[in-house]
């Protein structure tokens, strides 16, 4: 079986790279177990200093893997491993940047803002597509949240609407975004910034600035879990994955 996720280690920088773009590096199952042992790998190592999220093909991460959830109950929805993946990127004491020369969806967009510093191609877009296949953000919401203004938060998540990177920074779910050719640029100077920090400082102030806004993410990542797994497994959520393997609007869409 093919890797899915690469680790890279280079003069400090630990490069996990998603490599599924056959489906758009959606989070399959194998994903996500890869993804979570790469991280966990880069955050052991101690030559590490900064780590970089990034991605192969047009797409970041384009969400669940509908296929996997469709016909799954509520208790084997691949959204159970998610909120694990999103914690270790939030508590994480090294910093984390992710690279996005593409697009991001749904749990995609919650990996972004899991990590400290995000760098988007003005080519990359995004959107919460979940209520438009009858599900809801609901893990990724933990993390989201704190970084998105909240007049943005309820436009954005309430309509699916796609937008792109300059709104995203516009609206604090990304930091910068920046014409393609000048991308790896980008990411390079903010990794120089990083590694210029000492270790134990740069832990203690990820600690400092996640002391107000997410004293509880763990208990709150717990109570998304069900809710999401609970539309996930629903009749709405599996009509509207259905529809999206179909390419066709799904039966709540009104025929007008």
């Amino acid at each position: 079986m093919d890797e899915l996720v690469h680790l890279e280690v280079t003069g400090g920088t630990a490069t996990i790279t998603l490599e599924s773009p056959r489906n758009r590096n959606a989070l399959s199952a194998q994903l996500r177990r890869e993804l979570a042992a790469q991280i966990d790998a880069a955050l052991a190592d101690d030559t590490v200093r900064v780590v970089v999220l990034t991605h192969t093909g047009p797409v970041f991460c384009s969400g669940m893997d509908l296929r996997e959830s469709r016909g799954a109950g509520a208790g084997d929805q691949g959204v159970h491993e998610f909120p694990g993946i999103l914690a270790t990127l939030w508590y994480a004491d090294k910093p984390v940047i992710a690279r996005l020369a593409g697009p991001a969806r749904a749990g995609g967009v919650g990996l972004v803002s899991a990590c400290d510093i995000a760098v988007a191609a003005r080519e990359a877009t995004f959107a919460f597509t979940e209520v438009r296949i009858g599900v809801v953000p609901a893990v990724i919401s933990s993390t989201v949240l704190p970084r998105l203004l909240p007049r943005a938060a309820h436009e954005l998540m309430l309509t699916g609407e796609t937008f792109d990177a300059d709104r995203a920074a516009a609206v604090g779910l990304v930091n910068v975004a920046v014409d393609a050719d000048g991308l790896d640029a980008e990411v390079a100077r903010y990794v120089d910034m990083l590694a210029r920090g000492g270790p134990h400082a740069l832990a203690a102030t990820k600690a400092l600035l996640r002391r107000d806004r997410s004293e509880h993410l763990q208990q709150d990542l717990e109570a998304m879990l069900e809710l999401s797994a609970e539309f996930f497994a629903s009749d709405e959520g599996q009509e509207g994955m259905t529809a999206f393997a179909e390419k066709r609007s799904p039966s709540w869409v009104p025929d007008a």
